[in-house]
């Protein structure tokens, strides 16, 4: 099966690197909402086709497994529009009903925006490398402008009951700091 033709359960893409240097192992890993198996050059055909099964299982494994406490990032379009549905119903009482949830490459100075008038909300694909808790503060956010369009008293106690927001706020504001800066990211940042 051609590797562009490659897609995981929830409509991810799936690219498969073939490596010289690498000569026995295989591995399979998320990058920027792409599934990635990495594979020995010599393999054949069908030894590509039976390890990027198994590892897309794994992946799919350990998926599930971190799901279930709530850490997993949502890669797909329609994996982030379920965990907006999940935020929603959690922390907003299941008020803020979006009708697409997308993430976008073309905002350079927002993290994320929503249009109240037709439930749109778009998150910048900038956020997909940042914890789990922050995805979750900014896609709340904008579930919240759905609901109240600007930042007033009301928007604001909208999110109280998330327990991240002022920790989220304070890491996106460290983060802006640093980009505006050119600063260096420091290692295993945003893991």
């Amino acid at each position: 099966m051609p590797a562009a033709a490659l897609s995981t359960p929830d409509g991810s893409p799936v690219e498969v690197r073939r490596s010289a240097r690498r000569t026995r192992t295989v591995a399979a890993f998320w990058e920027n909402g792409t599934a990635v198996v990495a594979i020995p050059a010599r393999f054949s055909a069908a030894q590509e086709a039976e390890w990027v099964h198994r590892m897309l299982a794994k992946l799919q494994r350990q998926g599930e497994k971190r799901a279930v406490g709530g850490r997993r990032r949502p890669a797909s379009d329609a994996a982030l529009a379920e965990h907006a549905t999940a935020l929603s119903a959690r922390y907003l009482g299941g008020r803020a009903v979006p009708s697409s949830v997308r993430w976008v490459g073309n905002q350079n100075s927002r993290w994320g925006s929503a249009t109240p008038s037709d439930g749109s909300i778009r998150l910048s694909d900038k956020l997909r490398p940042m914890p789990q808790w922050v995805i979750d503060y900014v896609l709340l956010h904008e579930l919240a402008h759905l609901l109240v369009p600007s930042h007033n008293a009301a928007f604001w106690r909208l999110l109280e009951p998330y327990p991240e927001t002022q920790r989220a706020k304070a890491f996106l504001e460290g983060v802006a700091f640093a980009t505006s800066r050119s600063l260096p990211e420091p290692p295993g940042s945003c893991q």
